[in-house]
């Protein structure tokens, strides 16, 4: 059987960062294999990459592909670089190319603003609340506050609205919900995130250690929703993309529905890996041994990290499998699973705070749904 081709290339143009957010999956968990790898992506890898992708899109016949450009902080990796590497997809594809970088902030000036007008490149940008909330994590190497900086490129972004893709949040239990969903919409934001900080069962996140009491994040998480639900101003993806799984549809946004992984990602040296939030767990949880440069994407379909993110119900533990709500949460995300010596068959560390939070946004869409009828 052909194997599914991927859809969404996250491409690693730079390997460092000019922040030092303490949640970072990247560089303060387990995964530390970017110490021994390039800076930046060459324009070597960049070449190959392109010509991968150009190969992946003319096997299954793709009319449109997404590449997101990541890091690291992607924007360290300059202009000119980002522009050549833009170029280069563009003359290598067969298909249309949409591009987004996701960016901390810190570096968007008007320059860069002007240069991803002219590419069509969307931008997302990492801020996780009011200025306190922010700088309680996203702090520079000398820990200062980087909120500031994030404000001004958030101003910026107002006036390039074919730029301005959306904000992201992590969560923190300890800032207040309807605050902090405020502060992101008064920058007029297109869209709004919410991620769960990464951890598992061998590493909890805050609050989620084996036994913890009640559904901290979930209540969170609710009281962000009935807000939205009840005076939406923007789109919030994670709520969304839940209410088209519990009125039937599919997801794309991985660690809600059942839908497979369309994902892959390349790091700076050329490696081909799956969803690097894997190695938040385990340094190779995500790794394939694959390189770019002599390796083509249908390379990876089979193997076990990558097939593991595609097999819809049946990669998920016997739990999972006989829960009630498994075709809405899809078992989250599969980092978060994750058992020292005991791999990932479990369900998400996050199980009780996702089946409260669906079961709170199918008991309020019910109830609208018989109200209408």
């Amino acid at each position: 059987m052909k194997a599914l081709p991927f859809h969404q290339f996250v491409v690693k143009v730079h390997g460092r960062c000019n922040l030092a957010c303490d949640y970072c999956y990247v560089y303060e968990l387990a995964d530390q294999r970017w110490r021994s790898r390039p800076r930046a992506m060459s324009p070597e890898v960049v070449a190959h990459t392109a010509e991968r992708v150009a190969e992946h899109v003319r096997a299954h016949g793709l009319t449109e592909v997404e590449v997101v450009l990541h890091g690291g902080e992607p924007l360290l990796a300059g202009r000119a670089a980002i522009a050549a590497l833009v170029a280069r997809f563009r003359a290598e594809v067969p298909a249309e190319v949409r591009f987004t970088a996701q960016t901390n902030g810190t570096l968007l000036d008007r320059e860069f603003a002007l240069l991803f007008d002219s590419l069509g490149v969307r931008v997302g940008v990492s801020v996780d609340g009011p200025p306190e909330a922010h700088d309680r994590h996203r702090t520079r190497p000398d820990g200062g506050g980087s909120w500031a900086a994030v404000r001004s490129a958030l101003e910026l972004l107002r006036g390039f609205p074919g730029v301005y893709g959306g904000l992201l949040c992590v969560v923190d239990v300890r800032n207040d919900p309807v605050r902090t969903y405020e502060s992101l919409v008064e920058f007029s934001p297109p869209a709004v995130d919410f991620l769960l900080p990464h951890g598992n069962w061998s590493v909890p996140p805050p609050g989620r250690a084996a036994g913890a009491p009640g559904t901290p994040y979930a209540e969170w998480l609710i009281a962000v929703f009935d807000r939205w639900y009840e005076r939406p101003v923007t789109g919030v993806r994670l709520f969304e993309e839940l209410l088209n799984v519990l009125l039937g549809g599919g997801s794309g946004v991985e660690g809600i529905g059942l839908s497979p992984s369309a994902q892959v990602v390349v790091e700076t040296d050329g490696s081909i890996e799956a969803s690097d939030i894997l190695a938040s767990s385990s340094p190779a949880a995500a790794a394939t041994g694959l390189n770019v440069a002599r390796d083509p994407f249908d390379a990876a379909a089979d193997l076990p990290p990558v097939r593991a993110a595609r097999e819809g119900l049946a990669g998920l533990s016997g739990v999972c499998r006989r829960c009630p709500v498994v075709r809405a949460c899809g078992g989250g995300l599969r980092a978060h699973r994750y058992l020292e010596g005991a791999g990932f068959d479990r369900p998400s560390v996050y199980c009780p705070d996702l089946a409260r939070l669906i079961g709170h946004v199918r008991s309020r869409v019910a109830t609208d749904l018989a109200e209408l009828a």
